[in-house]
């Protein structure tokens, strides 16, 4: 279970880090839309788990790879960003959130069954 603490410096990351991929550095990105679904910060704040995920991209496994390769970048932004408020700027170590993808998938195979509907002869033998 977290700490306050921990929820706390989690929010922080999301938001800014969600400015930072959608506002300061999305040319790096050929503009997809990216977006922080979630956080999870080690018990020392030094570790952050940030998970992303991809709209506007045809290949996500590439724009993973390119957000890796521009940690660095991603990093220095945020620690002027959040500077004032943390001693120390969390690695980050990104990871690929592909729910809305399974969410979609879901519902495009629930929407795609043909479900009989219920028959009335039951009811009718229940009340005689």
């Amino acid at each position: 279970m977290e700490s306050k603490r921990q929820n706390k410096f989690s929010r922080l990351l999301q938001r800014d880090l969600g400015d930072i991929f959608q506002k300061d550095i999305k040319g790096l990105f050929d503009n997809a839309f990216i977006t922080v679904t979630q956080v999870k910060v080690s018990p020392d704040l030094g570790v952050a788990k940030v998970y992303l995920s991809f709209l506007n991209t045809s290949d996500s496994d590439k724009l993973m790879y390119k957000v890796n390769l521009h940690k660095g970048e991603v990093r220095k932004v945020l620690g002027n960003r959040i500077s004032k408020q943390v001693k120390k700027v969390p690695e980050l170590i990104f990871y690929h959130d592909d729910s809305a993808q399974y969410a979609a998938h879901i519902d495009k195979l629930l929407s795609g069954l043909e479900i009989p509907p219920a028959d009335d002869e039951e009811g009718e033998n229940d009340e005689s």
